[in-house]
């Protein structure tokens, strides 16, 4: 595993952890995802992946390189593994996230990771955010980024948002996304605090 990331986020792990990882190629952002739910779930965290078939496929694929049983943890509930697409038409209204279908789509989300579990973090990985900017609705990917930042208000987890670097150079986009974000993860997945969100 990363160590670090299991060290830099363990130390900030009492406050909320909301990092955005911007990725030039698919492979970094398989190592960097699965590295970042691999070191939640060795530490008994449970996780969810929101994200594309190719991608959950091949981020499933990176964990069980780290030795991580993915059969395993679906079947008990430590892992749950969704596609980004299917989730968002479970909120997305008009064209932008409603916050009232948001709340309660991720709280169903997040209650069934946690259900029968001791309380504590659960790590997500979600790239919800990344469909709807390659899709040019970049003020739908930014209200989303914001309702996520709300739910952390009353719920806990440490989330890691998937961005493909082709998509995201226009007018202001770049800080328009860090405002929203903890940290930015670098190449080597070692997060970097660049405000609070």
């Amino acid at each position: 595993m990363n160590e670090g990331i299991v060290e830099q986020h363990d130390a900030a792990s009492s406050c909320h952890f909301h990092a955005v990882r911007f990725y030039e190629d698919d492979q970094s952002l398989y190592r960097i995802a699965s590295r970042f739910i691999g070191d939640g779930l060795v530490a008994g965290q449970p996780a969810v992946v929101i994200a594309t078939p190719v991608h959950r496929e091949e981020i499933a694929r990176a964990l069980e390189a780290l030795s991580c049983d993915v059969n395993e943890l679906c079947a008990t509930g430590q892992l749950l593994m969704l596609d980004a697409q299917e989730t968002l038409l479970t909120f997305m209204k008009d064209g932008s996230p409603e916050a009232a279908a948001f709340h309660a789509s991720l709280d169903r989300t997040l209650n069934s990771v946690t259900a029968g579990r001791p309380p504590g973090t659960v790590r997500a990985y979600g790239e919800m955010v990344d469909c709807l900017w390659k899709d040019g609705q970049s003020e739908a990917a930014i209200r989303l980024e914001v309702l996520w930042n709300q739910l952390a208000t009353n719920r806990t987890f440490s989330l890691l948002c998937g961005y493909s670097v082709g998509h995201f150079y226009k007018h202001g986009a770049y800080e328009d996304i860090c405002r929203q974000h903890t940290h930015v993860l670098s190449g080597a997945g070692h997060p970097t605090r660049i405000g609070v969100a």
